[in-house]
């Protein structure tokens, strides 16, 4: 077993070593550059697409709207890494790595819109008429790699029971038993009773549920951060001098807080916002496949925005409490540091964390149940699909209940070596991304 689990390390420090992460990072600029900073330059129209209602959603081939296959995406991303992940970034590389994380998700918009329109050209209708998409897809069709798009499906399925899964159910039991003394099996059970009533549904329902869940759980956890935004108003702005200082130059020790250099505050920025935004991993455009589109542009407009919100706008506010109050460098890391920021910067803050981590979990259950199911469909068709959804259910139970190191670090792995698929497939297709863009747009969109 301990060889098992140093095997495990080993492959898992390469999937998120610097080599991949450069990678990462370095196809959300090559996607940049050939798609002329799109992102930038169609950020409002990819907003008001995603956020605003029109008259023709539900009109166009697809299973659930553009805001909800938004919604079930942001699902799955909006996570453990908006509190924990921001939080260990910063504790060990300092306010800089937050400067670092603005980086990786504004070239990561990139990369999410190209998987995105990948995802809707080469989609598929399956027997019971529902869409089938993703990276399995386009790189078995668009490169005619079935063996690579076989190897995605494999590294998604199982990290879908780890990363989407059971780690997420032990994150919420953990919270709930330290903060209101509820049973880990008690949670267990819950999680898995609400679990069922949403994913044996399918897809339409994670879409309903997911269109309510998620803006509401932003926006609840937006607020509490707020507070503490407008209580230090007048800080914000030496607060974001000082993030982009120290992006740049080594952060000294203090308090709780060791010191750290250039290169940990980019490593740590990096490494924690593509973990957060999971641009690149092929995640999200399983969920933009089932899109209501005629174009693969417009959903994968809608689609970027995802990364946007995650990063830029929810990350942030994670990373200015945890420096506005100052507890950035007590010493604690994770989900214990967001914690105490906000507990620190208002009374009853704590439980705003609480309840956004049950919240994000639970959502994240939600969002990666879909990705494994289809993942599985790929690989072992239609019929599986029903006792894929039981078993998932069930693991979410264990979950709850399991000492999971071995688990976090097989899923972890995993999540990480979905990427190497994918990258291959975005790099190798980018022409067929820039020409759907380029007609698009040329036909006055």
């Amino acid at each position: 077993m301990e060889a098992f689990e140093a095997l495990v390390g080993k492959v898992g420090a390469f999937a998120w070593g610097p080599p991949m992460l450069i990678l990462l990072v370095g196809t959300g600029f090559w996607l940049t550059i050939a798609l002329r900073g799109l992102q930038f330059r169609k950020l409002w129209h990819s907003l008001y697409l995603a956020l605003v209602k029109r008259k023709d959603d539900g009109d166009e081939p697809g299973d659930i709207t553009h805001f909800q296959a938004l919604m079930t995406a942001l699902s799955a991303t909006v996570g453990t890494g908006n509190i924990a992940g921001v939080a260990t970034a910063i504790a060990v590389g300092g306010p800089g790595a937050l400067f670092w994380m603005w980086i990786t998700g504004l070239v990561g918009m990139a990369t999410k819109y190209a998987e995105a329109v990948l995802a809707v050209k080469y989609r598929e209708t399956d027997e019971s008429g529902t869409m089938s998409g993703g990276p399995m897809y386009y790189i078995s069709k668009g490169l005619g790699w079935k063996w690579l798009g076989t190897l995605f499906a494999i590294f998604a399925s199982i990290a879908a029971f780890g990363i989407g899964n059971m780690v997420q159910s032990n994150s919420v039991a953990d919270a709930m038993e330290a903060v209101f003394n509820v049973p880990f099996y008690v949670t267990g059970l819950v999680l898995m009773v609400f679990t069922a009533l949403v994913i044996l549904g399918g897809i339409k329902n994670i879409g309903r549920v997911t269109g309510v869940l998620v803006p509401v759980m932003i926006v609840f956890y937006m607020a509490g951060a707020l507070v503490i935004l407008v209580m230090n108003i007048t800080a914000i702005p030496a607060v974001l001098a000082l993030i982009v200082k120290q992006a740049f130059t080594p952060t000294a020790a203090s308090g709780g807080f060791l010191g750290a250099g250039v290169m940990l505050a980019i490593r740590m920025g990096v490494a924690r916002g593509v973990f957060s935004n999971e641009s690149g991993l092929g995640s999200a455009p399983i969920a933009a496949a089932a899109a209501q589109t005629k174009h693969p542009v417009t959903q994968a407009l809608v689609s970027m925005t995802q990364t946007f919100i995650d990063t830029i706008v929810v990350c942030t506010m994670t990373g200015l409490v945890l420096i506005l109050t100052g507890a950035w460098d007590s010493g604690k890391t994770g989900a214990e540091l967001t914690t105490f920021a906000f507990q620190t910067g208002f009374s009853g803050g704590g439980y705003v964390v609480t309840i956004g981590l049950v919240l994000f979990a639970y959502s994240t259950i939600l969002g990666w149940s879909y990705y494994g199911e289809k993942s599985i469909e790929y690989l072992f068709g239609e019929k599986a699909v029903k006792p894929y959804r039981i078993v998932f259910v069930l693991f979410v139970g264990v979950g709850a209940v399991a000492k999971l190191d071995l688990v976090w670090a097989l899923s972890d792995t995993f999540n990480g070596l979905m990427a190497i698929p994918n990258l291959i497939g975005l790099l190798l297709l980018t022409p067929i991304v820039v020409k759907e863009t380029r007609d698009y747009f040329k036909n006055g969109k």
